[in-house]
């Protein structure tokens, strides 16, 4: 979610109040996503529920691209790179759906958000301008090791494979990484973020069928409102309109400042975890979360 249009310059060099509450919503509405996809899973199979929030969610931007006119040019040197991040979107967001049916909400808001750790180790070795400082380094540090801890909280469900989820969920984290990394090398740096966001659901929306058919997953025969609810809020709150602000802050306001609230999304995520969903928040998960936390803050702390 780093991509921004050319045809509009960043306007403002510090943040608004405007700007700050549309900062925490949309990092509330992310912390809550997960919680939305595990509270309906004994009724919405996990790719069940990712099909139609990819399907439905392109419908919407493609909507939204005619409405605004922003024309979806494959010749542009887009379509390679295009289709590579929506590859990667897809698995990413497959593993984070699969994660779910065998680790808690709370710890996969906190795994998940260690992307930006993932870009910003790959920029270092691939942009020597954009080599780690060392209070940003020790941000990076003080995040691996509380992850590394909260590992040693026991597993939230016993099985053959008890860390899978923990697993997946990291594993998603690294291509979400890849993504903006893709993103920020290719012809997609230039491109509107809408035509980023519709290459990665389009892809996205033609694999999960096929993986729901795959593994077997049967249609829900009958919708809870919980359910409709939970879907609805995926596609069209989260994926569709989210996107879409998080996008316009990244155009109007400096990206660093902008990205340094993304530290917020575990808080939220944790809370709404523990709240809705009644999930224990052991000492290691909290100790990850403010170690999390505190890291992304560093990790977006520039020197004057």
């Amino acid at each position: 979610m780093t991509a921004t249009s050319p045809t509009i310059e960043v306007r403002a060099h510090r943040l608004d109040t405007r700007a700050v509450l549309a900062l925490v919503l949309c990092c509330a509405l992310w912390g809550l996503n997960q919680v939305a996809i595990k509270a309906v899973l004994p009724e919405v199979p996990a790719l069940i529920q990712l099909a139609i929030r990819s399907v439905v969610a392109l419908g919407l931007v493609l909507a939204w691209m005619r409405w605004r006119g922003i024309a979806w040019n494959w010749r542009d040197g887009t379509l390679a790179p295009g289709l590579l991040a929506g590859l990667l979107f897809a698995v990413e967001f497959g593993c984070i759906f699969v994660g779910l049916q065998y680790t808690t909400a709370a710890r996969s808001v906190v795994f998940i958000n260690t992307s930006p750790f993932v870009v910003a180790l790959m920029l270092a070795w691939l942009v020597p301008a954009e080599r780690l400082r060392p209070l940003q380094t020790f941000g990076l540090v003080l995040a691996f090791a509380g992850v590394a801890y909260a590992f040693a909280e026991p597993a939230p469900q016993a099985g053959t494979w008890p860390w899978l989820g923990d697993t997946l969920i990291i594993v998603a984290a690294v291509l979400w990484g890849l993504t903006t990394v893709v993103i920020r090398f290719s012809a997609l740096r230039h491109a509107p973020a809408e035509k980023t966001l519709a290459y990665q659901l389009l892809v996205a929306g033609l694999l999960s069928p096929l993986a729901a058919w795959a593994a077997g997953s049967p249609w829900p025969s009958t919708w809870s409102p919980l359910a409709i609810g939970s879907v609805f809020y995926q596609a069209v709150i989260v994926t569709f309109a989210s996107y879409l602000i998080w996008f316009w802050l990244l155009t109007r306001y400096p990206a660093t400042r902008v990205q340094a609230f993304v530290f917020l999304t575990p808080v939220f995520g944790t809370v709404f975890a523990g709240w809705l969903l009644g999930e224990q928040l052991g000492g290691e998960l909290l100790s990850a979360l403010v170690a999390v936390a505190i890291g992304l803050s560093l990790l977006n702390r520039r020197s004057a």
